[in-house]
Parts: structure tokens; sequence; C-alpha cells
């Protein structure tokens, strides 16, 4: 599973050697990609760098949510295609045996899920977009309070390299993916995600992810 990052894949392969080669570009080496051996939908998988410089991360970044387009409403095109990133800290433990603990597997489902999400829905993710992992809204996992995710610009990536060129009329977004707590969705639901993401700024939440990080919401 972990051996070969470029074993061949079932995905789409133009888009998988276009996110493969800009991740590369500006990433960092790929170290491993985690293949699917079946893929519902859309076939997705997930890229993983290791940021040794001043970061000192893990990003992960998926390859297969833009195989297909998503249903944009009018002025809003750009967002037609997009993949997802995460990243997490240098010592989470990524490996076979690690992924049989819920806790640490938990960021690579929710990267899945929300790239299947718009295809199997018929809807459409982009920035300020957000969800509830479970329903009723509930912790994620054992190691985090955390029930949502928001979609918002990544804060670590610099802009100009958050769009993958495939083609001359093929631009894919990458959006960063922020496990959030139910009440911030809250918040955000009811003054829109710009106060969010000011609030973000504000304590410098990134989508480097601190599952036990404070709320931002103010307490009600």
């Amino acid at each position: 599973m972990l051996k070969n990052p470029f074993r061949k894949s079932k995905g789409d392969l133009k888009i998988i050697k276009s996110v493969g080669d800009h991740v590369e570009a500006y990433f960092g080496k790929i170290d491993f990609v985690m293949h699917e051996k079946e893929s519902p939908i859309v076939h997705v998988d997930v890229y993983v760098v290791h940021d040794m410089g001043q970061r000192k991360c893990q990003y992960l970044i998926t390859s297969g949510m833009s195989e297909k387009p998503m249903p944009v409403p009018d002025g809003a095109s750009d967002g037609r295609f997009a993949e997802l990133v995460i990243a997490l800290p240098k010592e989470w433990p990524l490996s076979p045996e690690a992924f049989k603990d819920e806790a640490n597997y938990w960021p690579i489902r929710l990267l899945k899920g929300l790239a299947r999400y718009p295809h199997e829905n018929k809807t459409w993710m982009y920035e300020g977009h957000s969800a509830h992992w479970l329903n009723p809204p509930a912790p994620i996992a054992s190691n985090t309070s955390m029930t949502s995710v928001v979609l918002l610009r990544p804060r670590l990536i610099p802009e100009e390299n958050q769009y993958v060129h495939v083609r001359k009329n093929k631009h894919i977004r990458l959006w960063g993916v922020y496990p959030a707590y139910h009440e911030e969705v809250d918040l955000k639901e009811r003054q829109g995600s710009g106060k969010l993401d000011e609030l973000f700024d504000r304590d410098g939440i990134t989508e480097l992810l601190d599952p036990r990080r404070p709320s931002v919401a103010p307490v009600m």
C-alpha cells in the first residue's frame, strides 16, 4: 500500500500526473501515495509529503475529486474542479498498522469522504462551505471534540500554488480542509464564513490540524 508512490492507478491518468507534478513542484518530494483498491464514483488517492522545513508537517493532498466537474452556479466556474489539502503534525503516524486505530486514520477518512461528497450528492463545495461529519453532530473521533469541517483557502500555501493547471480549459482549485467545532460552524452560518476566517486568522489557525485546539467561537 505504501511502497511505490507511482504504482499504476485506476484513476484519470491526466489528473494523476498533473496533481503529482504540481505536488512535487510546490510541496516537495512525494513520500508515498495511499492508493485506493475500490473506488466508488471517483478514484481518490492521497499524496503524502513531509515538509521538513520551517513548518515540519506532513501534507496530505487528494487526487481524484477533480475527475468529475461539480455543478457550480453561474459566476463560479473556477470552482468546478477541486482537490483538498490538510496538514498533519510531523509526528502523526501514517502506516497500515497505525491506521487500525481510527484516532490516527480519521483525517484520511475525512479527505476521502469530502472528495466524494459533491459527486454523491450532486452539489458543489467551495470556499466557506461546511458540513457536519455525522448526523446528528458528534465528535469525529475519540481524540477530538470537533464535529464538522469547513473549506477555506490554504494558509500554508502561497496563493499562486493553489491552482493545478491540467490543460487550457481545466484548472483545479486546492481547498484547505479545516476540522471545526459545532459552535464554529453555527457562528459561520449566522455571521458568514468571513467572520470565521477572521477569527482563524486572529488565532493563527491554519490547515495544520490540531485536534485539541480551543474553539474560536465566543462563549455564549
